[in-house]
């Protein structure tokens, strides 16, 4: 709370913080599957009627923030209005709302969204340029928010060090498949759809047979599904999933796909080509299985902290962990795509790092980024942004993962020949809530 109240305050220093605030909350609400009965539909337009008096709020919090996050709600909000009617004109039909109450909520909040932009225009000339914490403040977080006991330029070590190795790896890939045909991308989105579906099924059946992580049979699917055009809307404004919850673990996981194409970014055009990358990190063995198993813990305050560094760690360890078993044997250029995550992840701590010491820009980030993994300009652009305003979030994947190698090594020392992987993974995903070191520290018995 010292982190979020008093050394890095977004409440303070970022408008995008109240973006998150309104409209990312109604992008959560309409990622559960509609049609919505009376109940939902009154949540639904509360978070619409909410907008107004959070903004307010955030003209009064928002005293001198950094350009460069200014500039970047400023562009974001950019044709709010006609997205936001958008939005009512395609959810009317999924909804018991009466079209005079949703579509008068709608344009009220977009009143408020438009003034708080101007607002922000009329500052920006005045606003400072600097959006670094500096290093005292990222070091805190490190050691007193993340629990990590590595210095910045250990952190950054750490990440180099995956970044060569990750290079190297897919070099040797793609030399061993340059006689290969590519990966196709599917050709629509219903077969995208039943071609997800049958390949997550495979998953669960490779992690039982090869002894690598049980899945109870109460966990349900890692499914994709058309996006809504009332989701559509407001793409950019939240993650475009549903993770279910813990009074919903009878229902789907739910990933929202637009058209399979070779203009999506970065990861959904590589999810076209094989969904199963990005199953194995959002859905099983990743991130749906390790919250459905979380929600279920016998420790209720377990079921509910969480803790970016296990849950990333855990989604990016289980990618490359998959490849080693052998998941991907069948299609060699999907291995190339898996080292090609691994090179953002890895690129993602010296970005994250530099971003919050000041050796990096918003712009010279984003461009670092394009070139270097190499992202569309978008993806690049959107990583940036959320890096230098949440600064420790993106060294999460990579630091997670290795965190979790050195538990399972020590593990695997301890234990000896009575060590038994499916044992370890099930603790691990069980406890996916927690602090590597504080698992480490409870599994290892270490004083």
């Amino acid at each position: 709370m010292r982190w979020e109240l008093d050394i890095n305050p977004r409440w303070k220093r970022d408008p995008n913080f109240y973006i998150e605030q309104t409209l990312t909350p109604i992008v959560e609400a309409l990622t559960t599957p509609g049609p919505y009965n009376a109940a939902q539909s009154r949540e639904i337009v509360t978070r619409i009627e909410n907008i107004r008096p959070i903004l307010h709020q955030g003209e009064e919090n928002l005293v001198n923030p950094p350009r460069p996050f200014a500039t970047v709600a400023v562009q974001a909000l950019e044709n709010i209005r006609p997205r936001l009617r958008e939005m009512a004109a395609a959810l009317l039909t999924f909804t018991t709302l009466k079209p005079q109450e949703l579509n008068g909520a709608t344009d009220r909040a977009a009143d408020a969204l438009e003034e708080f932009r101007r607002w922000l225009q009329e500052k920006l000339p005045s606003l400072p340029q600097q959006t670094a914490l500096g290093r005292d403040a990222y070091a805190f977080f490190l050691l007193n928010v993340a629990l990590l006991p590595y210095s910045p330029e250990r952190v950054l070590a750490m990440g180099r060090q995956e970044w060569n190795r990750a290079v190297s790896f897919e070099a040797f890939e793609k030399q061993r498949n340059k006689d290969l045909p590519p990966l196709k991308l599917a050709d629509n989105i219903d077969n995208w759809i039943v071609d997800a579906a049958a390949k997550e099924s495979s998953i669960r059946k490779f992690l039982d047979e090869r002894g690598i992580l049980t899945v109870p049979n109460w966990i349900q699917h890692y499914t994709l599904r058309p996006m809504p055009e009332y989701l559509r809307a407001l793409q950019g404004f939240g993650e475009i999933d549903d993770f279910t919850s813990p009074s919903r673990l009878n229902q789907n996981c739910i990933r929202y796909v637009t058209e399979p194409s070779a203009k999506l970014g970065f990861f959904w055009r590589a999810t076209a080509e094989d969904p199963r990358p990005i199953c194995v990190h959002e859905g099983l063995p990743g991130h749906y299985l390790q919250l459905c198993l979380s929600w279920k813990h016998e420790d209720k305050i377990r079921r509910h902290y969480y803790d970016s560094g296990a849950n990333e760690g855990i989604g990016f360890y289980a990618e490359e962990m998959m490849l080693e078993a052998g998941l991907f044997d069948d299609s060699p250029h999907t291995r190339e795509i898996i080292y090609n995550f691994m090179r953002l992840r890895a690129l993602r701590v010296e970005v994250d790092v530099k971003l919050a010491l000041g050796e990096f820009t918003l712009d010279q980030a984003a461009k670092y980024l394009q070139e270097k993994v190499p992202i569309d300009a978008q993806t690049a652009r959107q990583e940036a942004i959320a890096f230098s305003t949440g600064p420790g979030q993106a060294i999460a994947y990579q630091i997670g993962k290795l965190q979790i190698l050195n538990f399972l090594a020590d593990a695997r020392m301890q234990q000896g020949d009575k060590f038994n992987l499916r044992a370890f993974h099930d603790f691990l995903w069980k406890n996916g809530n927690v602090p590597i070191a504080l698992q480490q520290w409870e599994y290892l018995g270490e004083k």
